[in-house]
């Protein structure tokens, strides 16, 4: 019988010992041997921050972000987080969380507000819908021309943009291309909108390749004006104006023509 010694016994527990310690969470494995505790109750780590008493303009050191929890939402508050990881694997997926997502830009005021305009207002277009598809958008100042010397012909604003993260769960072309045909007269009608035989021979263009790949029949006598009213009949958007539609009606309405094969893409 081979002899082993009780020495390398007691190294193969302690190696053991210290996978057991080796959490996982998230693709990562974390371990608990040099502290690798990642808090992930969201209502502490409000609780925390909130008892901080942060200012906009304080510059917060973080020590041990981990995944970035918290550091996500110390970005909410301060006006910069500094933070310190030995972990090279945690300080990676950090950057990927965090990198590039608080914005502070300054544009022409026109520019800005059309960023952050809402349905019903006169600057409300394809770019404030998009923008705001896709990231939360807040106007923070007002910048007098006075204010710059030589002092420009026009104002400015002041915009925070934070994208979202994840990003809405939508084809993006097929998004954009359904505000397209619908933002080209916001104040007509959406019925008015689609009557239009460019918008309608790319329809049917797609319809028929749509019906070809899932070996649909399409009838002799198939319309895509009448599929197409239909359509913005039974959602009950025909007689909405892209100019007082938000983000979710034009959700439903995509949804709507995407579920009869109508494509925008």
């Amino acid at each position: 019988m081979p002899k082993v010694k009780s020495g390398a016994i007691g190294r193969r527990r302690g190696r053991q010992e210290q996978r057991r310690e080796l959490k996982s969470a998230g693709g990562l494995m974390f371990n608990t041997g040099i502290g690798q505790h990642i808090l992930k109750n969201p209502l502490i780590i409000n609780s925390i921050i909130d008892k901080a008493a942060l200012r906009p303009t304080d510059v917060v050191l973080e020590v041990g972000p981990g995944t970035g929890n918290m550091t996500v939402k110390l970005l909410e508050k301060a006006k910069k987080v500094v933070a310190c990881e030995l972990d090279p694997r945690l300080v990676a997926e950090l950057h990927k969380r965090v990198q590039g997502t608080c914005a502070i830009l300054m544009f022409q005021r026109e520019f800005a507000l059309r960023l952050v305009a809402k349905p019903g207002d006169k600057l409300y277009c394809r770019l404030s819908i998009n923008t705001q598809l896709l990231a939360r958008v807040d106007h923070l100042m007002k910048v007098g021309k006075n204010n710059f010397r030589p002092p420009p012909k026009v104002e400015s604003s002041v915009v925070r943009i934070e994208p979202k993260n994840p990003p809405p769960p939508i084809n993006f072309q097929e998004w954009d291309g359904l505000v397209r045909i619908t933002f080209v007269r916001k104040n007509k009608t959406l019925s008015a909108a689609f009557k239009s035989s460019a918008v309608q021979q790319l329809l049917e263009k797609n319809y028929r390749i749509h019906c070809s790949v899932h070996n649909i029949i399409i009838p002799e006598d198939f319309s895509i004006a009448d599929k197409i009213q239909q359509i913005l009949t039974s959602t009950g958007f025909s007689d909405k104006r892209a100019r007082s539609m938000d983000i979710d009606d034009f959700i439903r309405l995509l949804h709507g023509f995407n579920a009869e094969g109508i494509h925008f893409s």
